[in-house]
């Protein structure tokens, strides 16, 4: 069945910390306040309108190359996207990622745009942005992740000027990427975990993120409060009293039945296991799942779903902007 066209309407964010939007030429950025109050901060967590990607009959802004967009439409996008953001001078830095714990860390600026489709998943041909966080306090640089329901976390030091961006679906949070990547921070810039600040934008919420019992099992053998991540944590080896009665031999009994697991709650709890305090965690409560007329979720859309990005830098101290206060608009 193909999707209608919409008019998009303002997202109002429920969630933890304050959340503004910043709509130009049809182009909505959702930011967190906290982190705008930073001068020499340049951050933002794209949503789906605006872009010159058609996807069954609506034009979106997909920043992922994927098998139904083409490169140049992916491109045009992110130009419209740092643009809108006021980034565009800035040196924007993707990952290729693979659901890893890899952090690559840029202290200057990585290797030259690749100009052909065989890399299709990222725009360098290096595996220095193999990985699926990084950081930097490298000024013009713009670290950018991709999701489309996994969590986008996007880290702070306000003292140090040093950021990382982080992608964490399961397996990733699973890995504990998010706490080394505060940890990955401390290392390579004296980041201390109380002075951080971290934003968790758009991704799919436990009302909607369904994962099998196996999932669960993992979770619970690595997190003393697993359960606290779940509707109901179920490993699969619970006892079914009444098996019996479906009348299936030993070995043919039907599946136990999928948990929700909430991913942000996972993650925001590594933070506090890493040192944030609470006040400085800022979490967006939209599901990619339940909004997919403002946001892409794979899970709901499938394959011809198309890709968020969040971007996070320390601006050039030739940006007029990072002298004075940046007024949210």
């Amino acid at each position: 069945m193909r999707k209608q066209p919409h008019s998009p309407s303002p997202i109002r964010p429920v969630s933890s910390g304050k959340w503004t939007s910043r709509t130009s030429k049809h182009i909505h950025i959702l930011q967190s306040v906290d982190l705008n109050a930073l001068p020499w901060l340049m951050h933002g967590f794209s949503t789906r309108t605006g872009g010159v990607s058609v996807l069954h009959d609506e034009k979106v802004l997909n920043l992922g190359f994927t098998d139904w967009d083409n490169r140049e439409n992916v491109l045009e996008n992110r130009r419209r996207f740092q643009s809108v953001l006021g980034a565009s001078q800035m040196h924007l830095v993707p990952l290729k990622q693979f659901h890893s714990d890899i952090i690559c860390v840029f202290k200057t600026p990585p290797a030259e745009p690749c100009r052909t489709d065989a890399y299709r998943t990222d725009a360098y041909r290096t595996d220095a942005n193999r990985g699926d966080a990084s950081a930097t306090n490298h000024p013009g640089l713009l670290l950018g992740i991709q999701t489309a329901d996994c969590v986008p976390i996007l880290l702070v030091d306000p003292k140090k000027h040093a950021v990382a961006a982080v992608h964490a679906g399961w397996r990733g949070t699973l890995a504990r990427i998010v706490q080394k990547s505060a940890g990955r921070m401390r290392m390579e810039f004296g980041s201390k975990p109380q002075d951080l600040l971290a934003a968790l934008g758009p991704a799919i919420g436990g009302c909607c993120y369904q994962v099998g019992t196996e999932v669960a099992s993992a979770f619970a053998t690595k997190f003393a409060d697993a359960e606290n991540y779940f509707d109901e944590l179920r490993t699969g080896d619970e006892p079914n009293p009444v098996q019996w009665l479906n009348q299936l031999p030993p070995g043919h009994q039907p599946p136990p039945p999928c948990v929700l697991l909430d991913l942000r709650k996972a993650n925001r709890a590594q933070l506090f296991e890493a040192g944030l305090r609470e006040k400085n965690i800022f979490v967006s409560n939209l599901c990619t799942a339940c909004h997919t007329n403002q946001l892409f979720s794979y899970r709901k859309e499938g394959a011809e779903s198309g890709r968020l990005m969040s971007v996070i830098g320390v601006r050039d101290s030739s940006d007029p902007r990072s002298t004075k206060r940046l007024l949210s608009s």
